[in-house]
């Protein structure tokens, strides 16, 4: 087994995934003993039934992938998502009120879905394409404060996905009182290394295949 395969979430969150793209990339997750799959909420159930009787986990992504929507709408999204089988969530931070220095919006739009899942992980999605230096400490200890599990960098929808500077911004941060996922453009096993050495916990990427093999990956912007 390659050393990566604990820390990937295999991912497929494209608009046009088909039922039969899912159970594939639940297939795929079996076969290389990859943490965890990530999938938007329509599929949280269909997920969780192909992976039933293995050790993989389903995550999904919740306000995805803008964060700009309400409060009660990230909560029902989740609270449906848990009810399907989720058992991890990725959910995008509100940018907008980060950017309006409206803090205490920001605190609370994560505390709201922490508190209905106290016994599932839950990651919070920076999106440090869009977020200055300074944001992008204020948000990882708004997500600390919330009582988020992880702070991941990039939707892999964005401008640009995760970087070696994002995760030292991160990491000044949250020290060992938070985990960090990177995603966004992580292709091969170089770039994967380059992130656990640096102490990421996870990884989001489309190419886990590529990367625990060691061979090429499509051009994906996860």
């Amino acid at each position: 087994m390659s050393p990566f395969n604990n820390f990937i979430d295999h991912t497929l969150l494209k608009a046009t995934a088909t039922k039969n793209d899912i159970i594939q990339l639940c297939e795929e997750a079996k076969q290389y003993n990859f943490f965890s799959v990530c999938v938007n909420s329509s599929y949280v159930s269909l997920a969780k039934d192909t992976l039933k009787n293995s050790n993989v986990k389903v995550c999904t992504v919740i306000g995805f992938p803008l964060g700009a929507m309400s409060t009660a709408a990230k909560v029902a999204e989740a609270s449906d998502a848990l009810k399907n089988g989720a058992d991890e969530i990725d959910m995008v931070i509100n940018i907008g009120l980060l950017k309006s220095k409206d803090f205490d919006g920001v605190w609370k739009d994560i505390e709201a879905v922490k508190q209905i899942m106290p016994n599932n992980i839950l990651k919070v999605i920076l999106e440090t394409c869009y977020l200055e230096e300074i944001e992008i400490i204020k948000a990882s200890e708004l997500a600390v404060q919330s009582g988020a599990d992880f702070i991941k960098t990039s939707t892999g929808f964005g401008t640009e996905g995760a970087t070696k500077n994002d995760i030292k911004l991160m990491k000044s941060v949250c020290q060992k009182c938070i985990k960090i996922k990177a995603s966004g453009g992580i292709r091969d096993t170089k770039t994967a290394l380059e992130y656990i050495n640096m102490g990421v916990d996870r990884l989001g990427t489309s190419s886990g295949i590529a990367i625990v093999t060691g061979t090429a990956a499509s051009n994906s912007n996860y």
